[in-house]
């Protein structure tokens, strides 16, 4: 044994394993428990208490037996701590509340223009700490409130660094939290999408997301961590130059990645995403011709990033719900047409992401960082 780890540590640690453990089953018993991390009853027993004490454990039924006593189940409080994700938009604010599963049980909508005044953020502070006073929990309780942007943040999440949709860059992370008693951070919105993915699967690595919504976003992930680079802007494809002759991007420059392969590139004025799907699905020649075409721009996009990093990617945001092998297969042969280097490998994929992974993602990280501690 190092004789640097003391009887307080081992104690720290049984609690943390049998924490972690109830939390990746459903439930457990004592005997599981004890079983499974090769400790003894007794020393079970009494962590297991501590951590009904601290409500982050609860008895949960019993399990069935044949013979003898039932054994007693336990399972984590889910919401023993909550987490708040606030996704902010030119036109709209999306408020919920996620649980220590990552699960979001509530939320609000609310049609608020941004505007860079004091007036519209003490508004969404306001409307934020008036959701949190409807989900009637204690003050302890919330880790703290994630807003998820249109923006590059700094790394510590405190000031916007390059916010061009929202008119915010240079962005201070008080405008809200002078308002709100909790912790508050600013993160990038595709970042945030991003991190729900990895939330909720764990075969991801390394791989590059694209986040397809009213504007396109990207995020690098490497070791299961998206990786943010020196100044915060790795993964940001949406900028990457297409064609230099193109369409202007709100960033300034012509025919960025963001010109071809966004939400906003493939519709028409005043058109939805449900309608075009349904047109396309319906066989309507001029919309299978638009969708086409933007496969084949995404195509060429995602072939020039492949070629730089060799990884596997996955579509996200607003499109992935329309999305059906068909088009991934389709989308596989354009690439491989363009590359140099084609193969039969499968590496584009579909979202698994949940509805609202934005806010989610936003919200995740205090859940993250409270699961670390314990």
């Amino acid at each position: 044994m190092d004789n640097n780890i003391t009887f307080k540590d081992i104690k720290k640690s049984n609690y943390s394993s049998i924490y972690h453990l109830i939390y990746q089953n459903e439930r457990l018993s004592k005997q599981e428990i004890a079983n499974q991390l090769h400790l003894s009853l007794p020393t079970v027993t009494q962590n297991l208490v501590r951590l009904e004490e601290k409500k982050l454990i609860e008895k949960s039924g019993q399990f069935e037996s044949s013979v003898g006593r039932r054994a007693v189940a336990y399972a984590i409080c889910p919401q023993a701590r909550i987490s708040i994700g606030v996704e902010i938009l030119k036109k709209t604010v999306c408020i919920l509340a996620i649980d220590l599963l990552g699960i979001a049980f509530a939320k609000r909508e609310l049609s608020i223009e941004y505007l860079n005044t004091d007036r519209y953020f003490k508004e969404v502070s306001n409307a934020v700490d008036d959701f949190i006073s409807s989900l009637n929990v204690e003050k302890e309780q919330v880790l703290g409130i994630g807003f998820a942007v249109q923006a590059l943040t700094s790394t510590d999440g405190k000031s916007i660094t390059y916010g061009k949709i929202l008119n915010c860059t240079g962005l201070d992370i008080e405008v809200f939290s002078q308002h709100l008693d909790y912790p508050c951070v600013f993160f990038h919105d595709a970042k945030c999408a991003a991190t729900t993915e990895l939330w909720v699967r764990n075969d991801i690595g390394d791989i590059i997301y694209l986040s397809i919504g009213t504007h396109l976003g990207g995020a690098l992930i490497i070791n299961n961590q998206i990786y943010m680079g020196r100044e915060g802007h790795s993964g940001t494809v949406e900028h990457m130059t297409v064609d230099p002759h193109g369409d202007p991007c709100y960033c300034g420059k012509k025919g960025c990645m963001e010109t071809f392969c966004s939400v906003s590139a493939l519709l028409e004025e005043d058109e939805s995403l449900e309608f075009f799907f349904e047109e396309l699905r319906s066989g309507n020649a001029s919309y299978q011709e638009r969708w086409t075409s933007f496969l084949d721009d995404l195509a060429f996009s995602i072939n020039n990033i492949n070629l730089v990093i060799n990884r596997e990617f996955i579509l996200g945001g607003h499109i992935s719900p329309y999305l059906k092998e068909k088009d991934i297969e389709f989308l596989h042969k354009k690439v491989y047409d363009k590359t140099p280097f084609p193969n039969n490998d499968s590496f584009i994929h579909i979202s698994r992401s949940p509805e609202n992974g934005v806010p989610i993602g936003a919200a995740i990280p205090f859940v993250q960082s409270f699961l670390n501690t314990i």
